[in-house]
Protein backbone atom coordinates (compact mmCIF):
# COMPACT_ATOMS: atom_id res chain seq x y z
CA UNK A 1 0.00 0.00 0.00
CA UNK A 2 1.36 3.21 -1.34
CA UNK A 3 2.01 5.87 1.62
CA UNK A 4 -0.41 8.63 1.92
CA UNK A 5 1.12 11.92 0.37
CA UNK A 6 1.27 14.31 2.84
CA UNK A 7 -0.69 17.85 2.14
CA UNK A 8 0.64 20.72 4.52
CA UNK A 9 -2.71 23.49 4.37
CA UNK A 10 -1.41 27.15 4.98
CA UNK A 11 -4.62 29.49 6.13
CA UNK A 12 -4.84 32.97 5.27
CA UNK A 13 -5.51 36.22 7.03
CA UNK A 14 -8.20 34.98 9.40
CA UNK A 15 -8.82 31.92 11.10
CA UNK A 16 -7.71 28.01 10.59
CA UNK A 17 -8.16 25.60 7.82
CA UNK A 18 -8.89 23.09 9.98
CA UNK A 19 -12.77 24.51 10.61
CA UNK A 20 -14.48 22.22 7.43
CA UNK A 21 -12.96 19.29 9.01
CA UNK A 22 -10.05 18.04 5.99
CA UNK A 23 -8.96 15.37 7.07
CA UNK A 24 -12.47 13.62 7.42
CA UNK A 25 -13.35 14.66 3.92
CA UNK A 26 -10.08 13.59 2.37
CA UNK A 27 -9.04 9.93 3.35
CA UNK A 28 -6.20 9.66 0.21
CA UNK A 29 -3.47 12.28 1.59
CA UNK A 30 -1.81 13.28 5.13
CA UNK A 31 -3.27 16.27 5.77
CA UNK A 32 -0.87 18.76 8.32
CA UNK A 33 -3.13 22.31 8.84
CA UNK A 34 -0.26 24.14 10.93
CA UNK A 35 -1.09 27.10 12.67
CA UNK A 36 1.00 30.21 11.83
CA UNK A 37 2.67 32.28 14.41
CA UNK A 38 0.00 34.53 16.16
CA UNK A 39 -2.62 31.96 15.31
CA UNK A 40 -4.94 29.69 17.19
CA UNK A 41 -2.69 27.37 19.26
CA UNK A 42 0.46 30.12 19.02
CA UNK A 43 -1.58 33.20 18.80
CA UNK A 44 0.41 33.98 22.45
CA UNK A 45 3.50 33.27 20.87
CA UNK A 46 5.94 36.11 21.29
CA UNK A 47 7.62 37.20 18.72
CA UNK A 48 9.73 40.69 17.68
CA UNK A 49 7.70 41.43 14.19
CA UNK A 50 5.08 39.12 11.96
CA UNK A 51 6.07 39.16 8.64
CA UNK A 52 5.65 37.01 5.38
CA UNK A 53 9.46 35.91 6.16
CA UNK A 54 9.05 35.03 9.74
CA UNK A 55 6.24 33.09 8.94
CA UNK A 56 7.69 31.68 6.26
CA UNK A 57 10.30 30.22 8.23
CA UNK A 58 8.38 28.88 10.84
CA UNK A 59 6.73 26.82 7.87
CA UNK A 60 10.25 25.61 6.91
CA UNK A 61 10.71 24.62 10.62
CA UNK A 62 7.53 22.56 10.74
CA UNK A 63 8.09 20.82 7.52
CA UNK A 64 11.56 19.77 9.05
CA UNK A 65 10.46 18.99 12.19
CA UNK A 66 6.47 17.35 11.28
CA UNK A 67 7.16 16.21 7.79
CA UNK A 68 9.20 13.38 7.28
CA UNK A 69 9.05 13.70 3.49
CA UNK A 70 8.86 16.24 0.50
CA UNK A 71 5.10 17.49 0.66
CA UNK A 72 2.19 19.43 -1.56
CA UNK A 73 1.83 22.47 -0.08
CA UNK A 74 -1.89 24.63 -0.44
CA UNK A 75 -1.67 28.22 0.53
CA UNK A 76 -4.90 30.57 0.37
CA UNK A 77 -5.20 33.97 0.37
CA UNK A 78 -2.06 35.04 2.50
CA UNK A 79 -1.42 31.12 2.73
CA UNK A 80 -0.44 31.16 -0.44
CA UNK A 81 2.20 34.04 -0.82
CA UNK A 82 3.75 31.85 2.14
CA UNK A 83 3.64 28.31 0.03
CA UNK A 84 5.36 30.04 -2.59
CA UNK A 85 8.21 31.83 -0.62
CA UNK A 86 8.46 28.57 1.44
CA UNK A 87 9.20 26.85 -1.98
CA UNK A 88 11.91 29.72 -2.39
CA UNK A 89 13.44 28.99 0.77
CA UNK A 90 13.52 24.96 1.40
CA UNK A 91 12.54 23.81 -2.14
CA UNK A 92 13.46 19.87 -1.74
CA UNK A 93 10.94 20.16 1.15
CA UNK A 94 7.94 20.83 -1.78
CA UNK A 95 6.90 18.52 -4.28
CA UNK A 96 3.80 20.75 -5.34
CA UNK A 97 2.25 23.90 -4.56
CA UNK A 98 -1.97 24.07 -4.50
CA UNK A 99 -2.41 28.24 -4.62
CA UNK A 100 -5.97 29.05 -3.78
CA UNK A 101 -6.33 32.79 -4.69
CA UNK A 102 -3.18 33.76 -3.16
CA UNK A 103 -1.63 36.95 -3.26
CA UNK A 104 0.97 37.53 -5.85
CA UNK A 105 0.24 41.60 -6.21
CA UNK A 106 -0.85 44.07 -4.30
CA UNK A 107 -4.17 44.24 -6.07
CA UNK A 108 -4.77 41.15 -4.67
CA UNK A 109 -4.59 42.82 -0.86
CA UNK A 110 -7.57 45.06 -0.95
CA UNK A 111 -8.55 43.66 2.48
CA UNK A 112 -4.64 43.93 4.06
CA UNK A 113 -4.39 47.57 2.25
CA UNK A 114 -7.42 48.63 4.38
CA UNK A 115 -6.64 47.15 7.48
CA UNK A 116 -3.04 48.18 7.04
CA UNK A 117 -4.03 51.98 6.87
CA UNK A 118 -6.77 52.62 9.72
CA UNK A 119 -5.51 54.20 12.47
CA UNK A 120 -5.12 51.99 16.00
CA UNK A 121 -9.00 53.04 16.78
CA UNK A 122 -10.17 52.16 13.70
CA UNK A 123 -9.25 48.92 13.15
CA UNK A 124 -10.10 48.44 17.25
CA UNK A 125 -13.52 48.83 16.46
CA UNK A 126 -13.65 47.80 13.03
CA UNK A 127 -12.00 44.78 14.72
CA UNK A 128 -14.80 44.72 17.49
CA UNK A 129 -17.62 44.92 14.83
CA UNK A 130 -16.34 41.80 12.73
CA UNK A 131 -16.38 39.45 16.10
CA UNK A 132 -19.35 40.60 17.34
CA UNK A 133 -21.22 40.22 14.08
CA UNK A 134 -20.35 37.18 11.59
CA UNK A 135 -22.91 37.45 9.56
CA UNK A 136 -22.33 40.37 8.31
CA UNK A 137 -19.07 39.73 7.41
CA UNK A 138 -20.31 36.27 5.47
CA UNK A 139 -22.93 38.72 3.58
CA UNK A 140 -20.34 41.61 2.50
CA UNK A 141 -18.17 37.96 0.83
CA UNK A 142 -21.58 37.50 -0.76
CA UNK A 143 -21.44 34.12 1.12
CA UNK A 144 -25.35 32.79 1.66
CA UNK A 145 -26.08 32.94 5.81
CA UNK A 146 -26.38 29.10 7.04
CA UNK A 147 -25.84 28.34 10.25
CA UNK A 148 -22.93 25.80 9.80
CA UNK A 149 -21.31 28.78 8.24
CA UNK A 150 -21.92 31.49 10.36
CA UNK A 151 -20.41 29.34 13.25
CA UNK A 152 -17.36 28.31 11.20
CA UNK A 153 -16.94 32.28 10.54
CA UNK A 154 -17.42 32.75 14.32
CA UNK A 155 -14.47 30.69 14.89
CA UNK A 156 -12.41 31.89 12.57
CA UNK A 157 -12.87 35.24 13.44
CA UNK A 158 -12.19 35.07 17.02
CA UNK A 159 -9.11 32.34 15.45
CA UNK A 160 -6.44 35.19 16.32
CA UNK A 161 -6.01 38.48 18.02
CA UNK A 162 -6.47 41.93 16.43
CA UNK A 163 -3.25 42.49 16.76
CA UNK A 164 -2.24 39.44 14.76
CA UNK A 165 -4.32 40.49 12.12
CA UNK A 166 -3.18 44.02 11.58
CA UNK A 167 0.97 42.99 11.63
CA UNK A 168 -0.04 40.70 8.61
CA UNK A 169 -1.89 43.11 7.06
CA UNK A 170 0.88 45.23 7.02
CA UNK A 171 3.47 42.55 6.15
CA UNK A 172 1.47 41.35 2.87
CA UNK A 173 1.25 45.28 1.36
CA UNK A 174 5.00 45.60 2.17
CA UNK A 175 6.48 42.47 0.95
CA UNK A 176 4.33 41.56 -1.91
CA UNK A 177 4.09 45.18 -2.56
CA UNK A 178 8.37 45.11 -3.36
CA UNK A 179 9.47 45.01 -6.73
CA UNK A 180 11.57 41.64 -5.56
CA UNK A 181 8.53 39.77 -4.74
CA UNK A 182 6.99 38.42 -8.02
CA UNK A 183 10.57 37.87 -9.74
CA UNK A 184 11.19 35.20 -6.03
CA UNK A 185 8.23 33.40 -6.61
CA UNK A 186 7.96 33.14 -10.24
CA UNK A 187 11.40 31.45 -9.80
CA UNK A 188 9.50 28.74 -7.87
CA UNK A 189 8.21 27.72 -11.54
CA UNK A 190 11.28 28.35 -13.31
CA UNK A 191 13.21 26.02 -11.30
CA UNK A 192 10.04 23.02 -11.70
CA UNK A 193 7.96 22.89 -8.76
CA UNK A 194 4.52 21.31 -10.30
CA UNK A 195 2.10 24.38 -9.33
CA UNK A 196 -2.16 24.04 -9.59
CA UNK A 197 -4.46 26.73 -9.25
CA UNK A 198 -7.93 26.93 -7.63
CA UNK A 199 -10.09 30.20 -7.95
CA UNK A 200 -13.76 30.85 -6.88
CA UNK A 201 -16.42 31.37 -9.61
CA UNK A 202 -17.55 34.54 -8.21
CA UNK A 203 -13.74 35.71 -6.63
CA UNK A 204 -11.63 34.45 -9.94
CA UNK A 205 -12.09 37.93 -12.00
CA UNK A 206 -10.76 39.69 -9.20
CA UNK A 207 -7.25 37.66 -8.59
CA UNK A 208 -4.06 39.23 -9.95
CA UNK A 209 -3.02 36.19 -11.41
CA UNK A 210 0.17 36.61 -13.95
CA UNK A 211 -0.03 35.14 -17.08
CA UNK A 212 3.48 32.69 -16.21
CA UNK A 213 1.75 31.61 -13.23
CA UNK A 214 -1.61 30.57 -15.09
CA UNK A 215 0.78 29.02 -18.60
CA UNK A 216 2.73 27.06 -15.22
CA UNK A 217 0.05 25.84 -13.53
CA UNK A 218 -0.91 22.17 -14.19
CA UNK A 219 -3.95 22.54 -13.65
CA UNK A 220 -6.38 25.99 -12.91
CA UNK A 221 -9.24 25.11 -11.75
CA UNK A 222 -12.65 27.49 -10.93
CA UNK A 223 -14.85 26.39 -8.34
CA UNK A 224 -18.34 26.55 -9.43
CA UNK A 225 -21.12 28.74 -7.37
CA UNK A 226 -18.32 30.08 -4.67
CA UNK A 227 -16.24 33.03 -3.94
CA UNK A 228 -13.29 33.51 -2.09
CA UNK A 229 -14.28 31.51 0.92
CA UNK A 230 -14.99 28.21 -1.37
CA UNK A 231 -13.81 25.63 1.31
CA UNK A 232 -16.68 27.37 3.94
CA UNK A 233 -19.10 27.37 1.27
CA UNK A 234 -18.58 23.98 -0.32
CA UNK A 235 -16.31 21.90 1.97
CA UNK A 236 -17.10 18.97 -0.11
CA UNK A 237 -16.31 19.74 -3.37
CA UNK A 238 -13.37 21.83 -2.38
CA UNK A 239 -11.90 18.66 -0.84
CA UNK A 240 -12.77 16.74 -4.13
CA UNK A 241 -10.43 19.47 -6.20
CA UNK A 242 -7.40 19.33 -3.87
CA UNK A 243 -7.52 15.74 -3.86
CA UNK A 244 -7.63 15.42 -7.39
CA UNK A 245 -5.13 17.85 -7.67
CA UNK A 246 -2.46 15.56 -5.31
CA UNK A 247 -3.45 12.87 -7.32
CA UNK A 248 -2.50 14.27 -10.69
CA UNK A 249 0.96 14.86 -8.92
CA UNK A 250 1.31 11.36 -7.28
CA UNK A 251 0.68 10.09 -10.58
CA UNK A 252 2.52 12.21 -12.99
Amino acid sequence: MKKATPLVMIHGLMGSLNFYAPRERIRTVAIHTPDLIGYGQLKDVCEPEITLASQTAHVVRYLNEQVDEPCMLLGHSVGGAIAMLVAVAAPERVRGIINVEGNFTLADAFWCRKIAALSDEDWHAEHERLVADPKEWLTNGDVAIMPQRVEWARGALANQPRGTIRAMARAVVAETGDASYLPRIRSVVEHGTPLFLLAGERSASGWDLPDWAQSAARDYVVQKDVGHMMMLEQPDEFCRIVEDMVAQLREA
